[in-house]
């Protein structure tokens, strides 16, 4: 049997005191992927990067946190029982997931970034514990923005490397512990960071920890070879990125593999989750038969469809203002399956490009008693058109995109997807009882299964309490109607 080689800087103790919560680091592990993995002593793996993750690397690191309930969770519990399966089963994990332990290089000579892993590279691993109200931070109301950030550790950026995964568990001493996910969005896309946390479950949750494979569901496949760039995409993607190095928007103010700033919370950042059942997003798909000009049967109304379309006209009547000042929104597609020949489901790395309706709306056309329809009918039109676009024409659509943004007053986004299974991690302990995207800002909403209802969906929004409070009373208005 083969451990992993655990360093535990167990004398790293800070403690973060605020007015409301405290928070202590008393440990920093840095786990190494188990032994037998197809790394040796002499060889390094380096696996480029693809058009697909390329306009990734000016994206924020993207943050999750999972809760799970355990009452049981004494400090003396979790140090001897629980912890020790959770470091094992992720040193056992990352055999298969070996990018994640290693590290983002952009070197002078080389024309774009690689993922490289040697043999010596560790994923982070801190221990925290807080005083903080477990179940307020994991319910569906209004929770401070700031004490869901300390259960995410830091991701280290410099000017040519970036580190690709860092993880925090945090005890809530007899109410429960969370999982911070920090992972840089040029490396993997929400999908492949969900497979490696449940494959993560799934090792910590079986008996035989040592020995039993993964499933094939959960093993991911790291051949970059299956995406081809005929037609010049990489270069593409590299000139958006060079323009926000070399004097785009933000000139002078980024690094060359740090990302854009990320909106400034203030002490009144909140968190929410809206929740729609299966029984409002039919009623919602009603509302669009019955009021869109066009035959209904020709609309795309997913679940996806219908609730991104609601949330987006709740925050375009909150920010108010001038109703000709103009307005966009995207959201990002999986072409897994609709590159020729399809990816694996399991592909290892970003396959999500953004889609989307750049500077050709005003908050008017969402603002008034036809926006929820209008808004559903952008959307659709955009879905569909997925299927009959090539990757060069969304790929061309995505720069402009980029160009319009420093013109619109309010832009849309959406994270996540229903389809992810983020409420299937079960370390063994439960199934989470909330799983938040922490990396959402102002008009990005996050979008999950509703954890205890086929066909519900969870819609995350941060932002000030005070215009949270407008959004939250024109969702809740909205739905009585």
């Amino acid at each position: 049997m083969h451990f992993p080689k655990l360093v535990c800087c167990s004398s790293w103790i800070f403690c973060f005191v605020t007015t409301k919560m405290t928070i202590h680091v008393v440990e920093v592990s840095r786990v190494t992927p188990a032994p037998d993995s197809v790394l040796n002593s002499a060889n390094l793996l380096a696996i480029p990067l693809t058009f697909f993750d390329l306009p990734w690397l000016v994206i924020n690191p993207a943050k999750r946190v999972f809760f799970y309930r355990l009452t049981e969770s004494t400090r003396e519990h979790f140090r001897s029982s629980i912890l020790p399966k959770l470091k094992l089963s992720l040193s056992l994990v990352l055999r298969n997931y070996l990018p994640l332990s290693g590290r983002l290089i952009s070197h002078p000579n080389e024309p774009k970034p690689s993922i490289v892993v040697s043999p010596n590279d560790v994923v982070s691993l801190t221990i925290a514990e807080t005083d903080a109200d477990f179940s307020l931070l994991s319910s569906y109301g209004q929770r401070p923005a700031w004490e869901l950030h300390t259960l995410i550790p830091e991701l280290p950026v410099s000017d040519d490397s970036a580190t690709v995964l860092s993880l925090q568990i945090t005890l809530f001493p007899g109410q429960g512990f969370s999982i911070g996910v920090a992972a840089h969005h040029a490396v993997l896309d929400g999908k492949t960071s969900t497979m490696f946390v449940k494959a993560w479950a799934h090792t910590c949750k079986r008996e035989n920890t040592v020995v039993a494979p993964l499933p094939e569901t959960l093993t991911p496949s790291l051949d970059r070879s299956l995406i081809k760039d005929t037609t010049g995409l990489d270069e593409q993607m590299l000139k958006i990125v060079r323009s926000l190095n070399d004097g785009g928007r933000i000139a002078g103010s980024r690094r060359n593999l740090s990302s854009i700033p990320a909106w400034e919370r203030g002490d009144d950042g909140v968190f929410a989750t809206l929740v729609l059942s299966r029984g409002d997003v039919e009623k919602l798909r009603e509302r669009v038969k019955n009021e869109s000009p066009d035959p209904s049967q020709l609309l795309h109304l997913s679940t996806l469809v219908v609730a991104y379309a609601y949330v987006w006209t709740c925050l375009v009547k909150a920010r108010g203002g001038d109703m000709e000042r103009p307005v966009s929104l995207l959201f990002v597609a999986d072409f897994r399956e609709r590159l020729d020949p399809p990816l694996p489901a399991t592909y290892f790395g970003n396959c999500m490009f953004p889609a989307g309706c750049f500077n050709s709306k005003t908050a008017g056309d969402f603002s008034g008693e036809g926006g929820f329809v209008a808004a559903v009918e952008m959307l659709s039109g955009l879905v569909k058109g997925l299927s009959s676009r090539k990757i060069e024409t969304i790929a061309e659509e995505f720069k402009i995109g980029f160009d319009c943004v420093g013109v619109t007053s309010q832009l849309g986004s959406l994270a996540g997807s229903t389809r992810l299974g983020v409420y299937e991690s079960d370390f063994g302990w439960g199934k989470p009882v909330k799983v938040d995207i922490v990396s959402i800002e102002r008009n990005t909403i996050s979008m999950a299964e509703r954890r205890d209802e086929s066909g519900g969906i969870e819609l995350g929004l941060c932002m000030n309490k005070a215009e949270m409070d407008i959004v939250l009373a024109l969702f809740n208005s909205g739905l009585q109607n």
